[in-house]
């Protein structure tokens, strides 16, 4: 009897395989970094071929750290950064170009022109989602003007996916995506989850070169190459795998992922829930034998990534986890604001024309006032989102599962508890991406029985309560939001 479950997490900034056991637990896992390419400003690039290479070495990586081979694989789940866009010649398999990642800005045009004819909710009944330049609908159509190839697309000769598409053709020859990720497009039609024609012509984008869409948990083909033998059973957007990774299975149960940027989706059941807070609808997954689930989500684009600005930008820090510690070097933030909009603000807000601010400097600002509005900066942007996840939903959140990299960083964290006058649990393993894919793939293959015996998996790790009167956090919560004021209409 096979005894493990293997998870491919492509991720903004690096990939990973990692082996589970029956138990959930992490038996061996290998990790490698790829290039971020700024080609411009507001441009972010991967290179796919990068990737692929990345993936395969990671793959073997874990398999010889867990003393396993492939065929010691029950089955392999893969989740991937989501809207990232690759566009792909048919014939030989080369990337026409760079991957244009979901942080990049340059169909700002696209969208304002698409935005003209019926406003940037004009696609939301159907897609749940704004036209911005976050989803990987315009990003393919940005690549067809640029490179000259909408003939070759309608003649399905170059193909469109996101991620998990790339991967899924180089690890079994299919050209698949699954509903969570088609739903990031502006392609595709929430309640029929299936590509819109219309959507596609206003687009541009010829169905010819989009993949197949699948079910998140089930079985899409059998892999040749690095894991050969082995069944892909399940494919989730990493945002919707942290998500099946602290089992939120019931309506109402919310995550947030502290990763590169911040992510929160709340289980909304089985009927999509239209947002009017700025939240956008996504799918959470399918396959699970009760129909599509549905979530609202709230995305914020730089987090994680702020910390790296610090360090690799203003080199105030030379390891990301020396942020902490610099953060406690001051009582407070002195007053200190620091809106990271980079790329623009994504949810609540929408505002692609910001940009990032410090302010409220003085003679007494340092480094260690930097540092920890830097951090509040997440507290802040993760408050805004839940607000507005309240609004949507009619549910109030007492309890929100994080996880992510910067969960170990315990002054966020109480931070974050006090800002949103709710508990905060991180669970033992905190890399739920990973372990959401792996349960997805296991519960497909029949590796484990059902979601209650997933549920049963899950554990505590640690758990912060609110120690901030209302009176305070209100306070800081409106510096915040003058902050966020000083961002806006800088583009």
């Amino acid at each position: 009897m096979v005894d493990f479950i293997g998870s491919l997490d492509q991720g903004t900034t690096s990939t990973r395989f990692i082996v589970f056991d029956r138990e959930g637990r992490v038996v061996a896992s290998d990790q490698r970094e790829h290039e971020q390419i700024f080609p411009a400003p507001g441009w972010v690039e991967h290179d796919p071929v990068e990737i692929w290479s990345m993936t395969t070495s990671v793959i073997q990586g874990a398999l010889d750290k867990a003393g396993v081979s492939r065929d010691d694989l029950a089955a392999v789940g893969m989740t991937n950064q989501r809207e990232t866009t690759v566009v792909w010649d048919a014939a030989t398999g080369e990337p026409v170009t760079n991957a244009i990642v979901w942080q990049d800005t340059r169909t700002a045009d696209l969208c304002k022109a698409l935005e003209s004819e019926g406003g940037r909710d004009r696609f939301r009944d159907r897609t749940g989602l704004p036209i911005a330049t976050y989803f990987s609908g315009p990003k393919a159509r940005w690549a067809l003007d640029n490179f000259d190839l909408h003939g070759r697309a309608e003649n399905g000769e170059v193909l469109f996916g996101t991620v998990d598409s790339w991967l899924a053709w180089n690890l079994t020859g299919e050209h698949v995506t699954d509903t969570t990720n088609a739903s990031r497009s502006l392609l595709m039609d929430l309640e029929t989850l299936s590509w819109d024609d219309d959507l596609c012509a206003d687009l541009g984008v010829p169905p010819a070169m989009l993949p197949r869409i699948v079910d998140s948990v089930g079985e899409v083909a059998v892999c040749r190459g690095p894991l050969d033998g082995v069944p892909l059973t399940a494919i989730l957007g990493d945002q919707q795998a942290a998500l099946f990774g602290q089992v939120c299975f019931e309506p109402g149960e919310t995550k947030n992922t502290y990763g590169t940027g911040n992510f929160m989706l709340m289980n909304t059941g089985t009927s999509p829930v239209g947002s009017t807070a700025g939240l956008i609808t996504t799918v959470a997954y399918t396959g699970t034998g009760n129909g599509p689930v549905y979530a609202l989500e709230g995305s914020v684009a730089v987090t994680g990534s702020l910390v790296q600005w610090l360090r690799d930008n203003l080199g105030i820090i030379s390891e990301a986890s020396e942020v902490e510690a610099l953060a406690l070097s001051v009582e407070d933030n002195g007053d200190v604001y620091f809106v990271p909009a980079f790329s623009g603000l994504f949810a609540p807000h929408w505002r692609p024309d910001a940009r990032g601010v410090i302010t409220g400097l003085t003679r007494f600002s340092n480094k260690g006032h930097i540092a920890r509005a830097a951090l509040e900066s997440t507290a802040f942007q993760t408050r805004d989102v839940l607000e507005a996840m309240v609004s949507d939903s009619g549910v109030d959140v007492a309890e929100m599962r994080v996880d992510g990299g910067m969960t170990a960083n315990s002054l966020l964290m109480q931070f974050q508890a006090d800002l949103l006058g709710v508990e905060v649990v991180r669970p033992e393993i905190t890399e739920t991406t990973a372990l959401g894919a792996a349960y997805a793939a296991g519960l497909a293959s029949g590796f484990w029985d059902s979601t209650d015996q997933l549920r049963a998996l899950w554990s505590e790790d640690r758990r912060w309560k609110s120690t901030m009167d209302a009176e305070q956090r209100d306070r800081l919560d409106a510096r915040w939001k003058k902050a966020i004021g000083r961002s806006l209409d800088w583009v």
